[in-house]
C-alpha cells in the first residue's frame, strides 16, 4: 500500500482514496500503527466492519481519527462514527458513509433506514457521497444499490474478499460494484494459509488461521464523478499485482 497507492493515485489522476481497513493488523481487526500507516500511504478514509473491534486499542483511535469509520448501522453508544465529509484543498467535499449488512451478519439496526437518514444529512454538504456496505449476501448489496441510486455517487460492497464482476453505473447515476475484493495474498483462503483451512473443513477442528503470503495484490475500483451533480460518470475494477511493484 506504501508504495502502490501514492503511485496509482499520480498515474490515475486520483484525487481521493478510501480503503477498508478492517483486516490490516494481520488479518484482524486495526490498530494504531495499521491505521497510521495507510493514512501515511494516501489513504483519505478508513471503512470497517464486523471486525472493528477486534483489537481493543482502536476504541481509543477511533474517537480521536474522524477520518476512521464504524458501521454507521452499529448501536449509537459504541464508539466512533459511521460517516464523515472531508474536505481537502482544491476539491468538493466528499462524503462517506459505512455501513453494514444484517443477512448472516451480527445483528444492527437496519442498514437501508440508517443509509438513507444519514444520506438525507450528508446532502446538505455535499453532493457526493460514497457509501461502503460491508455486507455477505450479494442479494443484500445490490438492494442497496439500487434502494440508494441516484442518490449517492456510489455504493461499494466490502467483505467477501472476493472482487465480483458486475461494476456499472445504475440507471439514475450511481457507481456499483457487489464486493471491490481483497487487498491481500491471493494464493489462499480469503487471506489465510490455504492447509490451516482446508483442515479446518476436512476435520472440524479449530485451527490457527495463519494469513498467508503468496501473490499479494491491491483490488479495488475506480469511479469518475461528475462534481457538479455527484453522479458517476464510470467505475472501473483494478487489480494491481504487489509483486510486480519496484
Amino acid at each position: 500500500m506504501a508504495t502502490i497507492v501514492p503511485r496509482l493515485r499520480e498515474e490515475r489522476d486520483i484525487d481521493f482514496v478510501i480503503a477498508n481497513g478492517e483486516n490490516s493488523a494481520h488479518g484482524a481487526g486495526l490498530t494504531a500503527a495499521t491505521v497510521d500507516a495507510l493514512l501515511t500511504s494516501g489513504v483519505d478514509v478508513i471503512t470497517s466492519g464486523d471486525h472493528i473491534w477486534d483489537q481493543k486499542e482502536v476504541y481509543e483511535v477511533i474517537e480521536r481519527e474522524p477520518r476512521l469509520l464504524r458501521p454507521l448501522n452499529f448501536p449509537p453508544s459504541a464508539p466512533g462514527r459511521g460517516s464523515t465529509v472531508v474536505r481537502l484543498d482544491g476539491l468538493p467535499p466528499v462524503g462517506v458513509v459505512n455501513v453494514i449488512g444484517r443477512v448472516f451478519m451480527p445483528n444492527t439496526d437496519c442498514p437501508f433506514r440508517a443509509a438513507e437518514a444519514e444520506i438525507a444529512r450528508l446532502l446538505t454538504q455535499t453532493k457526493i457521497i460514497l457509501v461502503d456496505l460491508h455486507a455477505e449476501a450479494t442479494s443484500e448489496k445490490i438492494a442497496m444499490g439500487r434502494f440508494l441510486d441516484g442518490k449517492v455517487s456510489a455504493v461499494i460492497g466490502t467483505h467477501t474478499h472476493v472482487a465480483t464482476a458486475d461494476e456499472c453505473v445504475l440507471p439514475n447515476g450511481t457507481a456499483y460494484l457487489s464486493d471491490a475484493g481483497m487487498c491481500g495474498p491471493h494464493d489462499s483462503v480469503l487471506g489465510r494459509d490455504v492447509g490451516a483451512v482446508l483442515r479446518r473443513f476436512l476435520t472440524q477442528m479449530p485451527q490457527k488461521m495463519e494469513v498467508a503470503e503468496g501473490n499479494v495484490a491491491l483490488c479495488g475500483v475506480i469511479v469518475e464523478v461528475d462534481e457538479a451533480t455527484g453522479r458517476a460518470r464510470s467505475i472501473e475494477r483494478i487489480r494491481i499485482p504487489c509483486d510486480k511493484v519496484e
